[in-house]
């Protein structure tokens, strides 16, 4: 069982930087497979970025890729996302979520192959 505890979400303006973090509860945290989604009002859940259990393996959605950074510290159970040159599209509420190892690279963007989910975190982004 993993329980997972987001924060660092808040209200800027488009151009500054925060960082996501994403604190997890349960011994087996560093197999799992780490993910960041995001949903904003009337739309799907969407991927953002996903590392493997050892952070060997990252991947980014198109949207974010250059902008965010996905990194994970297994010693302290946390994993996290930083986001940099936000812009007013990325206004969501972000989720992280784990997964034990995933079966193949598609698996990561899957919202459906995640097991647990944390409560999510604000971010608003104004122009």
């Amino acid at each position: 069982q993993v329980q997972l505890v987001e924060s660092g979400g808040g209200t800027v303006q488009a151009g500054v930087s925060l960082r996501l973090s994403c604190a997890a509860s349960g011994r087996t945290f560093s197999t799992y497979a780490m993910g960041w989604f995001r949903q904003a009002p009337g739309k799907e859940r969407e991927f953002v970025a996903a590392s493997s259990w050892s952070g060997g393996s990252i991947y980014y959605a198109d949207s974010v890729k250059g902008r965010f950074t996905i990194s994970r510290d297994n010693a302290k159970n946390t994993v996290y996302l930083q986001m940099n040159s936000l812009k007013p599209e990325d206004t969501a509420v972000y989720y992280c979520a784990a997964s034990p190892p995933m079966r193949s690279r598609r698996s990561y963007f899957e919202t459906g192959e995640y097991d647990y989910w944390g409560q999510g975190t604000q971010v608003t982004v104004s122009s």
